[in-house]
C-alpha cells in the first residue's frame, strides 16, 4: 500500500462548503462567499432520476467556470453505487482539484478509486496525483472500525467523518444529546478521524453542524474542534462559512506570540538549550511544533487572500 507522510496542510481548507450539483443559482451564491472549498455534490443532493443531468452540469462548471482561489471539489457518489464510475469518467475531463469520496470502508476501496482515477489521468494527459482525495471516513461502520488505514495511502489529502451517514447505519435514533453534544459513539467517531488524519499527517476536517440558523452553537463546536486539533469543517449553509473561517484562523494575538516563541528558541538553541522558561511557564518541543504550525497556518491563509 503506498504511504503518504508529506508535510500537510499544503491547501487552506478552513471553510468545505457544499453546492447542490445542479443548482447554479446556488453556485453563484457560493462563489461570491469566503469558502475556501466548493464541494460539487452529486450524491445526497441528487435524486437518482437526475444523477446524469447533475454530472453533466459539474462536468460544465469544472470546464468553464473560474472559481478563483477556491478549491474546486466534486463529492462522487458511493464506489458501489451505479453512478460512481460515471462521475469519475465525466468530471475528469476538466479534473477537479478533489473528489470528497463518501461511506467508504477501508483502505482498499481508497485504493481502488485511485486506480480509477490514475487511468484517466494516463488516458487524458492529466498530471499523475494531481486529484487528490478528501474522504469521508465513519460514514459507515466498518468506516469507522477501519479509520486508522483509510488515510494512508498518497492520493488522500484530508480526512472527514459523518454523523448522520453513521447514525442511519446504525439505527441510532439520534448522535446528539438533549444539549446538542455528541453522544459517546459519534464523539469516538470524532475523535478517531482526527487520529486518523494525523497518523498520516492528513488534514482533519470536522463534519458538518447541520442546525444552520444556530451560530452560536456552530461557533462553540468550531472552537472545540479548532482546540482538538481539526483544521476545518464542512458547511451546508453559506451563512456558517464566516463563523467556520474565523474559528480556523488564528488571530494576530496567537500568530504575535507564536513568532515570539521561535525567537526564544532560536536564542535558547543557541545556547544550547531546548527545554526554558518563557512567559512564566516551561517550553520546549511540542510548544516549539504549535508554534511554526500557526505560524505556517497563518502564512497559507495570507498567501491565498
Amino acid at each position: 500500500m503506498t504511504e503518504q507522510l508529506s508535510p500537510a496542510g499544503n491547501t487552506v481548507r478552513r471553510s468545505s462548503h457544499f453546492v447542490p450539483g445542479a443548482n447554479e443559482r446556488m453556485l453563484d451564491k457560493s462563489l461570491a462567499t469566503d469558502a475556501d472549498s466548493l464541494v460539487l455534490d452529486l450524491e445526497d443532493a441528487v435524486t437518482p432520476d437526475n444523477k446524469d443531468s447533475a454530472r453533466a452540469t459539474v462536468a460544465s462548471w469544472l470546464a468553464d467556470v473560474d472559481f478563483g482561489a477556491k478549491e474546486r471539489v466534486v463529492r462522487i457518489n458511493p464506489l458501489d453505487s451505479p453512478w460512481c464510475v460515471a462521475d469519475v469518467a465525466e468530471t475528469m475531463v476538466s479534473p477537479p482539484d478533489a473528489y470528497l469520496v463518501p461511506k467508504i470502508n477501508n483502505a482498499a476501496e481508497v485504493s481502488q478509486l485511485d486506480s480509477m482515477i490514475t487511468r484517466w489521468e494516463l488516458e487524458l494527459g492529466h498530471p499523475a496525483g494531481g486529484v487528490v482525495l478528501l474522504v469521508l471516513g465513519t460514514e459507515t461502520p466498518q468506516g469507522l472500525l477501519n479509520i486508522g488505514e483509510l488515510a494512508r495511502h498518497a492520493r488522500v489529502d484530508a480526512l472527514s467523518w459523518g454523523a448522520e451517514d453513521l447514525s442511519a447505519a446504525m439505527g441510532s435514533k439520534a448522535n446528539r444529546d438533549a444539549s446538542g453534544a455528541f453522544l459517546p459513539v459519534f464523539e469516538y467517531a470524532r475523535i478517531m478521524c482526527l487520529v486518523g488524519a494525523t497518523a498520516w499527517n492528513k488534514q482533519p476536517l470536522d463534519t458538518v453542524y447541520v442546525d444552520f440558523r444556530d451560530s452560536e452553537g456552530l461557533a462553540s463546536e468550531c472552537a472545540t474542534s479548532a482546540a482538538m486539533g481539526y483544521t476545518g469543517k464542512i458547511s451546508i449553509h453559506p451563512d456558517q462559512i464566516d463563523v467556520i473561517n474565523a474559528a480556523f484562523t488564528p488571530s494576530a494575538a496567537e500568530v504575535a506570540d507564536a513568532h515570539e516563541l521561535l525567537e526564544a528558541f532560536a536564542e535558547a538553541e543557541a545556547a544550547g538549550l531546548m527545554a526554558f522558561a518563557h512567559k512564566g511557564q516551561m517550553v520546549d518541543v511540542p510548544h516549539l511544533t504549535r508554534a511554526r504550525k500557526i505560524v505556517a497556518t497563518a502564512k497559507a491563509i495570507a498567501a491565498r487572500a
